[in-house]
């Protein structure tokens, strides 16, 4: 994710990113200039038409489908925001949980339990380094395997390492409760942020197999095009040539809203505006270990 000062205004206007849509739209705003132009040609060189014509008359009608264009995309970032902040609630939620789980073995493990205090250690600050490879694509989970721990015990075949790790966890803590290392109530307590993992997982795995309904992406991409298709038959003549910087402005907010919704839909992704997961899960493991050391210490 970008990081930036909100108040610095014009860093803001003047910085290009790699994500930036006017690259993405770069070739696509040529041909919409090219397009304009052999319009305007057509109409007025050619044709010899004037804005007494019918079709100039129809500015009117394509003002109002400009409101329900706007209406559309906003329903559209809505939606596809709504996605990036669930899934990073979520994150935010796993944070929580690790932290609380840190705490709450931190304070119920005695001092002679060091070797299980080793294992949740790491398999605590490993399970969000692991969720999030896996909401990544899957040859990018593939490379995950060689870099897990030894001393996880993870079989290398295993496809949902969240879920694995997960089910480690449990096995560990009930294994405490066994050895009467802690109390049935003390187990009660570790359940509910355990629990919350697995909440956690199926939110984000939601999130990343459920995008937008094809019809509706398709549909709305369709509308953009006709809308900006027809912008210079309708003000080539009110306009004159002033109308191919006017149709190129257009098309550039309303395709740049478009791609921003397809770009934060799927938050776990490895685009500039994505949650930066792999960075909330480095602390993770950080402040997990900090506060299981102390007790070592």
């Amino acid at each position: 994710m970008i990081s930036y000062k909100p108040t610095d205004w014009i860093k803001l206007v003047f910085s290009f990113q790699k994500s930036d849509t006017f690259r993405k739209l770069f070739w696509f705003i040529l041909l919409l200039g090219v397009y304009c132009f052999a319009v305007h040609w057509l109409e007025q060189d050619y044709l010899k038409m004037d804005e007494n014509n019918t079709i100039t008359k129809l500015n009117i009608l394509h003002s109002i489908l400009g409101l329900v264009m706007s209406l559309l995309l906003v329903f559209r970032t809505n939606t596809a925001y709504d996605r990036w902040w669930e899934g990073r609630k979520a994150w935010g939620s796993l944070v929580n949980s690790s932290r609380n789980l840190a705490s709450k073995l931190n304070a119920l493990l005695p001092k002679n339990a060091e070797n299980k205090r080793r294992s949740l250690i790491n398999l605590i600050a490993y399970y969000p380094k692991s969720l999030a490879f896996h909401l990544y694509s899957e040859e990018t989970r593939l490379a995950l395997s060689n870099e897990i721990p030894e001393d996880l015990g993870i079989p290398r075949h295993i496809t949902h390492q969240p879920n694995f790790i997960m089910s480690q966890i449990h096995k560990e803590v009930i294994d405490l409760k066994k050895d009467d290392l802690i109390s049935s109530t003390d187990l009660l307590l570790l359940d509910q942020e355990i629990r919350n993992y697995a909440e956690v997982c199926g939110i984000c795995e939601r999130i990343k197999n459920t995008p937008i309904p094809y019809s509706y992406s398709s549909f709305l991409r369709k509308f953009i095009i006709t809308y900006i298709l027809t912008l210079p038959l309708v003000f080539s003549l009110i306009l004159g040539l002033y109308v191919i910087p006017f149709s190129i402005f257009i098309f550039y907010v309303l395709a740049s809203l478009e791609l921003i919704a397809e770009e934060i839909e799927d938050p776990f992704g490895g685009d500039e505006n994505d949650i930066p997961t792999e960075k909330i899960a480095s602390n993770i493991a950080k402040n997990v270990k900090e506060i299981l050391h102390k007790a070592s210490n």
